[in-house]
């Protein structure tokens, strides 16, 4: 069955075709195509607090090419979302608006739990040790999302204002490092023993040149190398010798960052890198929910 989805981030809008079968303990998912602009709506709002006319038309076009590939390549099911900078901005209701009536697209904002809760119930990861903590870090453009779970079952999740833009622009609480150390503080007796899950494409790309070949696990040693590595070059130096363009090329450093804070606040030797984002998980959602439906039918 064929879905597509939309997801609306503070660095890029992407929309993902793809394929979803299998049970729902066991959903199997493969990508059909996957498209993606840099419209940076992050820039903007952690700037001024608003999109402006200019970046709105340039959000509009971008919503109306994704809207023409939904017809051209119709799905059984579609979703859009968008998370921190439209969270943000101040005119987001008005943005809203405008997408729907130069689209027909339903753009739905969504909080930062929902965002993690998203993420999360993607199919289960299986550890060696499922009795431990399992601490879910998804970094996008505007905000990181800290999951924390024990046997598959949630026991706290948090959103904090701190994102690769936001370090980019320096547009961030200077005390956020403490706000996150003192809200992991209370897990401080199971530090050194938790498993760690990150998510979004700096850690997939960072793991894909920094990591064992086929191997979803990440060392932390591996991620300081490409912190390391990495900050030494320009922008345009890591867009010739690692192929990147030029929205990764930037985001990246401060991605690794982010990633290395908070493992070493954890203690924590590897980090697990499945290649899940939040337009993943929203095809599992939406196939999640065709699968009730035929049950209860």
């Amino acid at each position: 069955m064929l879905y597509a989805v939309i997801d609306v981030g503070s660095n890029a809008a992407r929309l993902l075709f793809a394929n979803a079968s299998g049970p729902a303990n066991n959903i199997l998912v493969e990508k059909a195509t996957f498209i993606r602009i840099p419209l940076r709506l992050g820039m903007e709002v952690f700037d001024t607090g608003k999109i402006s006319k200019e970046k709105e038309k340039e959000f509009i076009k971008t919503m109306k090419a994704f809207k023409l590939l939904t017809e051209v390549y119709p799905p059984v099911g579609f979703k859009a979302v968008a998370t921190a900078a439209m969270r943000e901005a101040t005119n987001n209701k008005k943005i809203v608006e405008n997408i729907q009536k130069s689209t027909g697209i339903k753009l739905e904002i969504i909080s930062g739990a929902t965002e993690a809760a998203i993420i999360r119930n993607t199919n289960p990861i299986f550890f060696k040790n499922p009795e431990r903590l399992t601490v879910f870090i998804d970094v996008g453009g505007g905000s990181t999302e800290i999951s924390v779970e024990k046997n598959h079952q949630l026991i706290k999740l948090k959103s904090f204002k701190i994102g690769t833009i936001r370090l980019l622009q320096n547009s961030y609480d200077p005390n956020i490092w403490k706000q996150i150390a003192h809200w992991l503080s209370q897990f401080s007796d199971e530090f050194d023993f938790v498993n760690v899950v990150g998510s979004g494409g700096n850690i997939n790309k960072i793991n894909k040149l920094f990591g064992e070949p086929s191997c979803i696990f990440l060392s932390l040693d591996r991620l300081q190398e490409s912190y390391d590595k990495l900050s030494q070059l320009s922008i345009d130096e890591r867009k010739l010798k690692f192929n990147m363009r030029d929205d990764r090329a930037d985001v990246i450093v401060p991605a690794s960052d982010i990633y290395l804070r908070i493992l070493k606040l954890l203690k924590a030797k590897h980090i697990a890198v499945p290649k899940i984002g939040l337009a993943d998980g929203l095809i599992h959602q939406l196939y999640q929910s065709d699968l009730k439906k035929i049950k209860e039918f």
